[in-house]
Order: C-alpha cells, then sequence, then structure tokens
C-alpha cells in the first residue's frame, strides 16, 4: 500500500528527471574560460583571505543594502496586507499574479529609465513584486485560521474589524514570521539591485570581480553572509521601529527625478514603435511578429530548458544536502558545519552567484543552472533537513544509507516534492532575469532592447515573462492539487 500510495509521485519526479535529462541535450553547459579550475582557486583563495580595509565605501554599501531592504519590504507588506484582505476579487488576484511575476531586477530597469539613479528606483523594485507576494501569502494564511472567532462577533462588524478582531491574533505569529523570511529575500533583492547601477552591494562586488579583487570581493561576500545570518541577533522586536524609521534617511540622494522623462516615457517610449511612426495596424501586427520569432520565441525556448535543468539540479542537491543538518545523520559538529554550509548557500542570490560563476566558467547556461540550483537547494534543504529531524523512529531503526533512504526519504518526500514544486516559478523569474548577464533567456532580449532605447519591445517582452511566469505558477498548482501536496507547505 504505501508503495501503490506513493507510485504518481514516483512517476512524476521520473518524468520532470526525463524532461531535464532531454533538455540538457539542447543546452549549452560548456565550460570556455581558458582557466577555470585557476579562477575558482582564485575566487576560493579571495574569501579565506578577505581584505576589510582595502574600500572605504564597504560600510556605506552594507548600510544602503539593508536600508533599500527595509524600506522596500516595509511598503510591500503594508500594501500587500491591505490586497490580501480582498484576495477573494479576482481583479485583485489577476493584479497581484503579475505585478509578483515580474522581477525586482526588471522593475528596477523599468523605473531607470524616468527616475533615474534615484532611490525611489530601488525601493519601488523591491515594493512592488513583494507586494503581490505578501498579498498571496498572507490571504492563505488568513484563510487558514479557524473561522468561528469571526462569527462571534457582533452582528454589522466591518471586514477589517473582523480581520484585526478574530482573523489575524490566531495567525499572527505566522504573519510575523513569514515578514522577518521576507525581509531576508528582501536584503538578498537589494544587494543584487548593485548590478544594475545602484549603490547597494552588487554594484562594489561587481566593480571588484571586473577588476580581479578577489579578496576585496571575499570580503563583501562574508559581510553579506554575516548580516543574513545573525539577524536573529540584531533584528528584535524592539528595535525594528529605530529600523524602520531611520532607513528611509540611509537611501541616499542619488540624482533628482526628471519629470519630463517621466511624462515621456509613458506617452511616446512605450508606444509601440509602428503606431508612433504611423505605420497602422498592419505595421503593428508585423512589429509583434517580428518579436515573437527573433526575440519571444528564442527567449522563452532557453528560459524553458534552463528552468527545468535547474529544478531537476534543484532537487538532487536537496535529497544530498538535507541530511547535513537532520539530527537524524551525523553529530552535533557536523550539524552545525552543515548549517554553516547551507546558511551560504541559501544567503547568496542566484544572480549574484550566476555572476561569479560566468567569472569563473565563462559564458553558458552551466553557471546559471548551477547558481539556482545552489540556492534553491539550499532552501529546500534546510527545510526539509528541519523536518526529518522530528520523525521519531523506533530504537533498532536501521543506520547509514539504509535509514536515509528506507526510512527518512520515504516520510518527508511528500514535503520535499511540495516546496520543490512551489519554487518552480521563482525559479522560472530567476531564470529569466539571469539573461542580463548574457544567457539568451527573455531577460537577455529585454536587456537588448533597453540598450537600444526600444521601451516598447522591452515591456512587451517582460509582459511575455510574466504570463510565462503565471502558466508555470497555474501549472505548479495544478500538478500539486493533482498529487494532493499542501499548498504551502508547513515545514
Amino acid at each position: 500500500m504505501p508503495f501503490m500510495s506513493a507510485y504518481p509521485t514516483v512517476r512524476v519526479s521520473l518524468l520532470f528527471l526525463a524532461i531535464a535529462i532531454g533538455c540538457a541535450f539542447f543546452a549549452d553547459l560548456s565550460i570556455t574560460a581558458a582557466n577555470p579550475w585557476k579562477d575558482l582557486g582564485n575566487f576560493f583563495l579571495g574569501l579565506v583571505t578577505p581584505d576589510f580595509f582595502s574600500y572605504q565605501g564597504l560600510a556605506t554599501a552594507l548600510l544602503r543594502t539593508v536600508a533599500f531592504a527595509f524600506v522596500g519590504v516595509a511598503l510591500g507588506s503594508v500594501f500587500g496586507f491591505l490586497l490580501a484582505l480582498a484576495f477573494k476579487w479576482t481583479a485583485v488576484r489577476v493584479f497581484c499574479s503579475v505585478i509578483r511575476s515580474v522581477h525586482e531586477l526588471f522593475w528596477a530597469l523599468i523605473f531607470l529609465q524616468f527616475f533615474g539613479f534615484h532611490p525611489l528606483t530601488g525601493v519601488l523594485a523591491i515594493a512592488i513584486p513583494y507586494c503581490g507576494i505578501f498579498a498571496k501569502v498572507y490571504s492563505e494564511i488568513l484563510d487558514e485560521v479557524d473561522p468561528e472567532p469571526s462569527r462571534a462577533l457582533p452582528r454589522g462588524t466591518g471586514v477589517v474589524s473582523s480581520y484585526l478582531y478574530a482573523r489575524i491574533p490566531q495567525c499572527w505569529e505566522q504573519i510575523k514570521t513569514y515578514t522577518a523570511y521576507r525581509l531576508e529575500c528582501g536584503l538578498r533583492s537589494s544587494a543584487v539591485l548593485g548590478f544594475v547601477g545602484l549603490p547597494t552591494l552588487g554594484f562594489y562586488l561587481e566593480s571588484s570581480f571586473a577588476q580581479g579583487l578577489y579578496s576585496e570581493a571575499g570580503a563583501m561576500l562574508i559581510l553579506f553572509y554575516l548580516l543574513i545570518a545573525t539577524i536573529p541577533l540584531w533584528l528584535r522586536r524592539q528595535t525594528l521601529p529605530f529600523y524602520l524609521a531611520a532607513a528611509p534617511f540611509c537611501l541616499g540622494d542619488g540624482f533628482p527625478i526628471v519629470w519630463g522623462n517621466v511624462s515621456r516615457f509613458f506617452t511616446e517610449d512605450i508606444i509601440p514603435a509602428p503606431l508612433r511612426q504611423g505605420d497602422g495596424w498592419a505595421g503593428l501586427a508585423d512589429w509583434f511578429a517580428d518579436i515573437a520569432v527573433t526575440e519571444a520565441l528564442p527567449g522563452i525556448w532557453n528560459t524553458l530548458l534552463l528552468t527545468q535543468m535547474a529544478l531537476v539540479l534543484t532537487g538532487l542537491i536537496t535529497l544530498l544536502v538535507f541530511p547535513l543538518i537532520s539530527r537524524q545523520f551525523g553529530n552535533r559538529p557536523t550539524r552545525v558545519g552543515g548549517h554553516v554550509f547551507l546558511v551560504i548557500l541559501r544567503s547568496t542570490p542566484e544572480y549574484m552567484l550566476a555572476y561569479i560563476l560566468l567569472q569563473i566558467w565563462g559564458p553558458s547556461m552551466l553557471p546559471a543552472v548551477v547558481a539556482l540550483a545552489l540556492h534553491n537547494g539550499g532552501i529546500i534543504g534546510h527545510l526539509v533537513g528541519r523536518q526529518s529531524s522530528s520523525i521519531g523512529l523506533r530504537p533498532d531503526a536501521a543506520r547509514g544509507l539504509s535509514r536515509y533512504g528506507f526510512e527518512i526519504v520515504p516520510r518527508v518526500y511528500r514535503s520535499f516534492l511540495a516546496l520543490l514544486f512551489y519554487r518552480w516559478e521563482i525559479i522560472m523569474r530567476e531564470t529569466a532575469i539571469l539573461g542580463i548577464l548574457g544567457i539568451h533567456t527573455l531577460g537577455f532580449f529585454v536587456d537588448s532592447a533597453i540598450q537600444n532605447i526600444q521601451f516598447d519591445r522591452a515591456l512587451i517582452l517582460i509582459g511575455v515573462t510574466a504570463l510565462l511566469n503565471i502558466g508555470i505558477d497555474k501549472l505548479s498548482r495544478f500538478i500539486r492539487g493533482r498529487l494532493a501536496l499542501q499548498t504551502l507547505p508547513t515545514c
């Protein structure tokens, strides 16, 4: 019976494995660097010999990284909560799906065109997609609470009062925990915004790598890991109001906004070229066809290839690393080392890791696949490892590989699959944006259009990216539903 009940999950797993193997035959996974092992050695040497004093602006970069994260996440959580109260309306759900399906870097590239290098660009780039994410997750949390307390309220009680007095108190801890996790994500997003020119950690990290200053880059990475790992120490309920009040003043000034650029962007730049030039609807059809054939379809193909390979490799890495922190395996020192290793994996943004690997291995899909798999494998491995630690085994239970294969993996496999499919759409978002690094996913064509001042084409391609992400999210929900996996795993 257990085998029969597990058969659908095994069949789906093997299907996705076969698809990923098929994708590998069409993908460019070559290593083109002249001496990749030497470059990899120099990178690790920089990590073990960090130079914390060579760059005077390092403290300012970290401060602005934290400030952008706090302001962006705070705005996203407030407006996301308000949208969560109306999430049952179809228009609200569609709106939230669209804004969260566009990556923070795409939002930053859009806002750079009319706000320029102003702090508002970075804040909105984080706040808008996070607003959609918060709305979705908050609504799911609120829907799971016991409805009985709401029925006990006096007749005529408003919707807001009902949530404040009957629903939110029941799930406050879950809301607080998820918001804290999203702040950690916000720190990663804020750091990555530096790769498009905003004054956060990514900007200085890219500069150090470009100059071959690996010790300086290693120092930045170590400080970023420490910043993420010590969040429970420096982020307390008593200090949170101070951080929120101080963060807006630590964003920097940037360049002033030229409001004429804002007006021109909406009235001219994003209007399709055939309409601006008076070519009519026939010209518009040819323009759309050209975008579809030369940019959208190749971008979709490469995005799907990369996503499916990264998804399966994420699953394989998860199954390999979760025992590192599980109490069912090893001892206390090995689990401490495992925790440190997984903190590094999940704290390194995919974009940042892909950039590093591209410098070492050269331009191909391989750095992107490995970066996505390591980051997401670290996240899911941490969650599955925690869940496996709570499993009670008989005193005479098998040990070693037998315990892993016959006792633990079968018991956590459904939760593992739920988490993997839950992150499928997230991997797709990251895959698209990695095109900015030169990999021919949709992000490559978006970035090329923006560099050529073709904002109308860029917005069309960003819209294609959003629709692709929404489609993957729907497919993921369908598969989780058919396999009776939890929509939002509790582990």
